[in-house]
């Protein structure tokens, strides 16, 4: 049964609404996914006249990846649910209005603006005396920039909002591959006896980007790679990797098992900074065949900087299943190519059968792909086809495309999924506070160890893999990075 509620998007004119939010919202509505009654207003200052808003909107969700087409008929029965209201989300009286106009279905909350303004929008909420059990407030990152900013950010949510009624987003997690994790995980047997540190001798994750950091400069530059992607995307993939089976598939239990990962992260300050993190930053260079500038040279660049546009780190979890196995990650801009991945390396075989270097099979992995080319390839050693005396091996992957093996089926959006599981009150994709309290603990060790040290980052080509560190990090442990080649 679909749950009515009316959704509005504070910030409703903003570059996320158009990119994201209004393309994700007309895809559930031509699903049927949304209530008949449900209500989507564009909360916001009114610089768009009616006209050049549903222009816009149209446009953007038109060109959007995930919207196969926009037909006249649900184009416009979408419109038919679409408000647009202008005013002051800081004001309670423009709250009062706003929850007059719009009926008295419960409310969903999107905060797509600055977080330095999502404390007077929540007074202006609990003043105008409109929230109730049923109202939901979901927030976008960044939500501060060590633990206690966030503290700061979370108290005025507080204010007016309990844990159960507040989302927070990682749009990662909406991600159709990151949710297969669970399933690939705990729905398929043989896999379970093998994910455990007798078998597996590392895993690694790599989010890579190929775009710089022009366009939005100044945020970046007050963030950095650490804080703008390992705090949230990458810890959340290390989580589900590495997570036990929850006692139930509830979003409590789920998360439950999620926190106690992060607790088990081994602590990175100034004792072990050195030799567990890499910081780069990237130069001029070329990629897609395309120059580009350094990350001082972008267009709205404000000079230069010591920000960190590249990390990798060799993370551990302290407990029984994980001791001993190193988790890698990776993250960059301006890297040779853009794409996301978790490899799980298994262990060499004790290989007495045939008389063959061992080194040659070491190479059963389980490669999982979230992005471009989504799906799933494990690679197994398998004997040559011939008649020749010596057996050989070669290395052969089993592939599963997403794209392929469920091509009657539309891939949704990470928003998409990430709304719906709003309006019906599911919090299981959404980060809880002690999640992020403890992500900004073990990140805030890395920074303040970053400090201590004066650790600098290292310069790398755009285009490239990262820093010459960075391929060091494995190297030394005997391990190497393994590129994506799809």
């Amino acid at each position: 049964m679909l749950k009515t509620c009316n959704i509005v998007i504070v910030g409703g004119e903003g570059d996320l609404a158009f990119r994201k939010l209004y393309p994700a919202l007309y895809s559930l509505h031509r699903e049927n996914l949304l209530a008949d009654c449900t209500k989507v207003i564009c909360f916001g200052r009114g610089k768009l006249g009616v006209d050049e808003f549903k222009s816009r909107m149209r446009e953007w969700t038109e060109s959007s990846d995930y919207v196969q087409s926009v037909d006249e008929a649900s184009w416009a029965s979408f419109l038919e649910r679409v408000d647009q209201f202008n005013g002051d989300a800081t004001s309670a009286d423009d709250m009062r209005r706003l929850h007059s106009e719009a009926g008295p279905e419960d409310m969903v909350f999107f905060l797509s603006t600055p977080p330095s303004i999502f404390a007077p929008i929540c007074a202006a909420m609990g003043e105008a005396n409109i929230v109730t059990e049923a109202t939901r407030l979901v927030v976008e990152k960044p939500l501060g920039e060590s633990l206690e900013s966030f503290d700061e950010i979370n108290d005025t949510l507080f204010a007016t909002f309990d844990e159960s009624q507040i989302y927070r987003i990682d749009h990662y997690l909406g991600k159709e591959t990151v949710q297969n994790l669970l399933a690939l995980r705990f729905a398929n047997i043989f896999f379970e006896p093998l994910w455990h540190r007798n078998f597996i001798d590392h895993v690694q994750i790599t989010v890579a980007e190929s775009v710089g950091a022009g366009g939005r400069w100044s945020y970046y530059n007050e963030s950095g790679a650490l804080r703008d992607m390992v705090q949230n995307h990458l810890l959340q993939l290390v989580c589900l990797v590495a997570m036990e089976f929850p006692a139930r598939n509830k979003a409590d239990d789920i998360r439950d098992e999620k926190l106690k990962i992060i607790r088990c992260l081994k602590p990175i300050d100034a004792s072990n900074v050195h030799k567990l993190t890499v910081r780069g930053q990237y130069t001029s260079g070329s990629v897609d065949n395309a120059l580009v500038p350094g990350y001082g040279e972008e267009e709205d660049a404000a000079g230069q900087s010591d920000t960190e546009t590249f990390v990798a780190i060799k993370a551990q979890i302290e407990n029984n299943r994980w001791e001993g196995v190193p988790f890698y990650l990776r993250t960059g801009k301006r890297m040779t190519r853009r794409y996301s991945e978790i490899v799980i390396q298994f262990k060499p075989v004790v290989f007495k059968f045939i008389d063959v270097n061992p080194g040659n099979i070491n190479s059963n992995r389980l490669v999982i792909r979230l992005q471009p080319n989504e799906g799933i390839e494990m690679h197994l050693m398998n004997k040559v086809p011939g008649l020749s005396e010596e057996i050989g091996l070669q290395n052969v992957g089993l592939n599963l495309s997403f794209e392929e093996a469920f091509e009657e089926h539309r891939s949704p959006s990470a928003y998409e999924r990430l709304l719906l599981d709003v309006t019906r009150g599911d919090q299981t994709l959404f980060m809880r506070s002690d999640e992020l309290r403890g992500a900004w603990r073990w990140v805030d060790g890395m920074i303040d160890g970053w400090k201590t040290t004066r650790q600098k980052p290292q310069k790398y080509m755009a285009g490239s893999s990262g820093p010459d560190d960075a391929l060091a990090l494995l190297i030394q442990d005997g391990r190497k990075w393994q590129d994506y080649h799809g």
